[in-house]
């Protein structure tokens, strides 16, 4: 079994922005990737891959509504609150967060959690409050992967290294799996590895071998839980993960990096396509 994951961050934001959308209005852009996507996609099965994308929440309505009925394609969420409703308790007083039964009942199946740059955001806000623990940011989102899985979503669980700690990497990874993952019904989880320190222009990608390593190890520590490679599935790569047999699929974001950079429909079939085969 193949995932393929597409996390869409703020694509949506017009280039007069700052952005790097010209695909389409900001109002009707993630219905049109469904749209421009769920034929190509219908032609795969769903006992040989699974196709995920992670709006962002406005978007999550229409592209959900334009799902075809039984279709290959399922829409999700990025990230969700750590606390949640409850019959007899909390009945929704969550003001700017987003939950995983409000996700749920929209039509989301999943979410994703974990990614670098929520790590990040995390890591500073505790850092304005002094505190400097670094396994915070973990039983942060180990709350997050249990509320979401609570509420019936799986969860696609981000890990990685930066630079600093790449000489460490294994222990980083292994305290980024245990803390996030202790207590968790595994059985709702995939995994995506990020090396953040090859992440961004001018950087150096890691090979076959180190992925390949990396890969290995996830899996050891997890019981063989499905591992993708999150530091971007793309044309020029899809050949080299695929004859990975311990990676079991790629997170895709950018389309195109140079000239008119941003997310293309047309193009994200075309690195299905190559990662696939088919």
């Amino acid at each position: 079994m193949k995932h393929i994951y597409l996390n869409l961050k703020r694509f949506d934001i017009p280039k007069e922005y700052g952005g790097v959308n010209s695909i389409a209005d900001p109002g009707e852009w993630g219905k049109y990737i469904v749209e421009n996507t769920r034929e190509e996609l219908s032609r795969y099965s769903k006992d040989e891959v699974e196709f995920v994308m992670y709006l962002p929440e406005a978007h999550l309505i229409g592209a959900i509504s334009d799902l075809e009925k039984g279709g290959i394609l399922q829409i999700g969420c990025q990230s969700v609150y750590r606390e949640d409703t409850a019959i007899g308790g909390n009945f929704g007083a969550f003001t700017t967060n987003r939950t995983g039964n409000s996700m749920k009942a929209i039509g989301c199946t999943g979410t994703i959690i974990g990614h670098c740059e929520e790590r990040k955001d995390k890591a500073g806000i505790l850092l304005e409050a002094g505190i400097t623990d670094t396994d915070a940011v973990n039983r942060i989102l180990n709350k997050e992967i249990k509320a979401a899985t609570k509420a019936g979503l799986k969860v696609l669980y981000c890990i990685g290294e930066s630079a600093e700690e790449q000489e460490n990497w294994q222990e980083v990874l292994k305290k980024q799996l245990s803390v996030g993952l202790d207590g968790v019904d595994m059985s709702k989880i995939s995994i995506a590895y990020e090396p953040i320190w090859a992440i961004g222009p001018g950087k150096t990608p890691p090979d076959k071998d180190y992925i390949e390593k990396i890969a290995r190890f996830i899996k050891s520590e997890t019981n063989g839980l499905p591992v993708t490679y999150g530091g971007g599935l793309k044309v020029d790569n899809a050949k080299m993960l695929a004859s990975i047999p311990e990676i079991d699929g790629g997170l895709i974001a950018l389309t195109r990096f140079q000239g008119e950079i941003g997310f293309y429909p047309d193009e994200y079939i075309e690195i299905i396509k190559t990662y696939l085969g088919k």
